[in-house]
């Protein structure tokens, strides 16, 4: 897994700009005005001390198609096809960082982790499977539904503790978790400072943080946009928004400023001859980073 290690290697540090302080993070450009449908207005209008990160439209977007998770061959096709590998990463960066046996059947024995907009559920469940103790959470009501119905049709997966809620709202209630994952969710909140604030803290002292999504480069947007979503229709259309995506060098910082520090990064890439995604050290378009909490 040598050639994973892009964090550690510096190749694309040279890239970042010598004044941080007057580095402009894409999350601080303002998002264009939207009309909300009233009905999302007071999905979670409990008070809290943590700033929301939600993006009301993004709720809306994915509650519409929230029947189809499970669906192998829906709109969330390309993460199923993508989960394996997704785990492969964080099978192998967990264990390292745990001292865990990464071919034993259940390497996670023990280990709390939080997926942080689990959706319908299709890493909350492999990750119990490998023996997490395992908490899902979303902000789309149907998607916790899904989740649970699900789950339940395993003894295995059906422990996981699936809550309609948000990292903020956690935060208030000071639960804290050894690993907290956010897979391809970054890119749909409205302020990813804040979001990673919240990831932070719900990871305890020295635990450890995943996050995945799309760089924001210009084959990022002939890929995931214009193919994925046009051209091959893996996804409903306006799914993304090319200007929420992050760079690498973008959620590295909004990580360090977090107090996470960023060890190991990795890209994913899809071979269209035989319908697989693997790792590599391409990360101009699908990305993921492995970082501990600082002291």
């Amino acid at each position: 897994m040598s050639s994973l290690k892009l964090l550690s290697q510096l190749r694309w540090f040279r890239f970042l700009p010598r004044n941080l302080s007057n580095f402009r993070l894409f999350s601080d450009v303002s998002e264009p005005q939207i009309n909300i449908d009233p009905k999302y207005n007071n999905m979670f209008n409990k008070a809290s001390s943590t700033p929301s990160s939600l993006k009301e439209p993004e709720l809306a977007k994915f509650s519409a198609i929230a029947d189809t998770w499970w669906d192998s061959e829906g709109p969330f096709k390309p993460l199923h096809k993508m989960n394996p590998t997704r785990l492969a990463f964080i099978r192998s960066t967990l264990c390292r960082h745990f001292g865990k046996d990464p071919l034993c059947a259940r390497p996670f024995e023990g280990l709390r982790i939080i997926d942080v907009g689990c959706g319908g559920g299709i890493l909350s469940e492999p990750l119990a499977r490998m023996g997490a103790i395992v908490t899902g959470i979303d902000a789309v009501e149907k998607n916790i539904k899904i989740a649970r119905l699900h789950a339940d049709l395993d003894p295995t997966t059906s422990t996981i503790e699936y809550d309609c809620t948000t990292a903020e709202k956690l935060v208030d209630e000071q639960r804290q978790f050894d690993a907290v994952i956010a897979l391809e969710v970054i890119e749909h909140v409205a302020d990813p400072a804040q979001f990673c604030k919240s990831l932070a803290a719900l990871t305890v002292q020295d635990g450890a943080s995943v996050v995945s999504t799309i760089n924001r480069s210009m084959r990022s947007y002939a890929t995931a946009i214009v193919a994925a979503e046009y051209l091959l229709q893996w996804l409903p259309k306006g799914t993304h928004q090319w200007s929420s995506f992050l760079t690498p060098e973008e959620l590295t910082m909004i990580l360090k400023r977090a107090s996470i520090d960023v060890k190991e990064m990795a890209g994913f890439v899809y071979n269209p001859l035989t319908g697989r995604w693997s790792l590599s050290d391409d990360i101009s378009v699908n990305f993921i980073a492995f970082g501990t909490k600082e002291n």
